[in-house]
């Protein structure tokens, strides 16, 4: 299927960073949020990407109009009426995707696709609350999106191979690197990196080392870019107890249990570089 015009639902650092990829790959865009002021600040947060990358020299000022002039801004669904592909990445609740999903049901052309960009939940439990199952399926992306080349594409039990195939294929056109994942809870990306972060908190909870020192350990010793405290505070401590969570429920497996420290730190609002203060205090 040819994917032409695309929409993303959720205006915040994930779904600003999807639209601004696709842009970048010719394809026309149109970025929704529910909220003009959430709208509004992914907007300015695209077009500050753009003009720091013309300030580097990483790209023209003609490539940056070009871009801007295939991206449409939007607090209208409606406006999916016409999309070939819609990717959802609002927030982690499958309530409110449930509910997304349902309303393009309607909205959208039969043959449109339907993505999530869900870090943890189940694609097939999405997938079954619309009349098109076969057609709707995983498309995780990694933060900050421009810059990281992994998409996990994850299948539900339904998911055709025609989407799977113009997804996949879509994928390669944002100059992304692909995966096929089988819907399990975390997919590969979190099942493996949550429980290593939940360590790191565990780590510290114990009195075994401080935040700098675990970090310095995973950085110096295991060749990390970013140490596993530090990356938490990145990702936001609320959305790790979320995905650790989901862990625990979805295999009932004990070893995914939250740490009582990052449950601590997210009753208190310490949730990281996002409230100020995490592992980390930030300015």
């Amino acid at each position: 299927m040819s994917i032409n015009k695309v929409m993303v639902i959720g205006a915040g650092q994930m779904g600003a960073g999807i639209a601004q990829v696709f842009a970048q790959a010719g394809l026309h865009v149109k970025l929704n949020d529910r909220e003009q002021e959430a709208l509004d600040k992914g907007q300015a947060g695209i077009e500050k990407r753009l003009e720091r990358a013309v300030e580097k020299g990483r790209m023209t000022d003609v490539k940056r109009e070009e871009m801007l002039e295939h991206l449409t801004f939007t607090t209208d669904l409606q406006e999916a009426s016409d999309c070939d592909l819609v990717i959802e990445a609002v927030v982690e609740s499958m309530k409110v995707k449930i509910d997304v999903f349902q309303q393009l049901d309607e909205i959208t052309p039969p043959h449109a696709i339907l993505a999530t960009n869900t870090s943890s939940l189940p694609i097939t439990e999405i997938a079954a609350a619309t009349k098109r199952p076969d057609q709707v399926i995983g498309m995780h992306f990694m933060n900050p999106v421009p810059v990281m080349k992994l998409v996990e594409i994850i299948r539900a039990i339904q998911t055709s191979d025609d989407t799977y195939a113009s997804v996949r294929e879509m994928a390669e056109k944002l100059q992304k690197t692909p995966v096929e994942v089988e819907d399990f809870p975390g997919f590969v990306s979190n099942r493996i990196l949550m429980p290593m972060i939940n360590e790191a908190i565990y780590t510290v909870h114990e009195g075994v080392a401080s935040p700098e020192d675990v970090d310095a350990v995973m950085k110096l010793g295991m060749n990390h870019p970013m140490g596993p405290l530090t990356l938490a505070d990145f990702i936001g401590l609320d959305t790790c107890l979320y995905i650790m969570e989901v862990l625990h429920e979805g295999f009932g497996d004990s070893k995914y249990r939250p740490c009582p420290l990052l449950r601590k730190y997210v009753k208190a609002g310490w949730l990281g570089k996002k409230s100020g203060r995490g592992f980390y205090i930030y300015e």
